[in-house]
């Protein structure tokens, strides 16, 4: 069996009830590092030391920025004797955009230990060592100078999610979606205008339509999370939509089946 928890569901303002997106799996892989990661993982009885990969989609800094604080963490207080691996996977350049950000975060402090400690993985494919998942890396529809990419999880029972980033609708994951299990879509916008680099609800229902035998997640969320009256409501969407909330999880039986529970 695994387990994917969202720890995070909102997108870069924060909304009211959640934190930002970011998933963990069977407690020892990330996906980004946004700046609340810290709490995040604190809310789940981890430490920055726990976590042996992490998966990097893009450079916004709701999904990078708190990479300063989780190495901070790993340095002086969960992992202070180097014991503990940790692969980063991500695009070539992404080491030093990462590396500089340590350094202005804590200067001095993190620049020349992150360069130097971790593996730096730039493969569009591979497996993530032995915990039963694999990836295979693509490019998604967002802010080209991000250098936006989503990723094809596969776990080794068969099960596949299609983490897609940041990003609006794109040929890319309309390619994928067939083969996957689950779809995990941003919704950063609400419909009050032209948001070519994020899905809508109006674009979240269209690809419903199209995607009606799949299960499809939502996260990235403009709106408020769980009862919240303030801030953007959650808007109606189709039955086969679910919009995520920081806490729900997903689990993945070893027969490639999955269920999705509440926090």
């Amino acid at each position: 069996m695994s387990r994917i928890d969202f720890i995070g569901t909102g997108n870069a303002f924060a909304p009211p009830g959640r934190l930002h997106a970011c998933l963990c799996i069977d407690r020892n892989i990330l996906v980004d590092l946004p700046p609340t990661v810290m709490p995040q993982l604190r809310s789940m009885g981890l430490d920055a030391s726990d976590i042996n990969h992490v998966l990097i989609t893009h450079w916004h800094g709701d999904h990078t920025f708190g990479i300063p604080f989780f190495m901070l963490d790993r340095r002086y207080i969960s992992d202070r004797l180097n014991e503990c691996d940790l692969t980063i996977y991500l695009r070539p350049g992404g080491q030093s955009i990462l590396t500089n950000l340590c350094e202005i975060g804590f200067p001095g402090d993190l620049g020349r230990f992150i360069k130097n400690q971790f593996e730096w993985e730039t493969s569009e494919s591979l497996s993530l060592g032995d915990t039963g998942w694999s990836y295979v890396r693509f490019p998604v529809h967002h802010t080209p100078e991000t250098d936006p990419h989503g990723y094809l999880l596969t776990h080794k029972s068969g099960f596949r999610l299609l983490h897609c980033g940041d990003s609006g609708p794109c040929d890319e994951i309309e390619n994928r979606a067939h083969s996957s299990d689950a779809i995990l879509l941003e919704m950063g916008m609400p419909d009050i205008g032209n948001f070519p680099y994020h899905h809508t609800p109006s674009d979240i229902a269209s690809f419903s339509e199209r995607h009606a035998e799949k299960k499809i997640l939502v996260t990235h969320n403009f709106a408020s999370g769980g009862d919240r009256d303030s801030g953007f409501l959650k808007p109606d969407l189709p039955p086969n939509v679910h919009q995520l909330e920081d806490g729900d999880h997903l689990v993945v039986h070893e027969d490639g089946s999955f269920e999705m529970k509440g926090g």
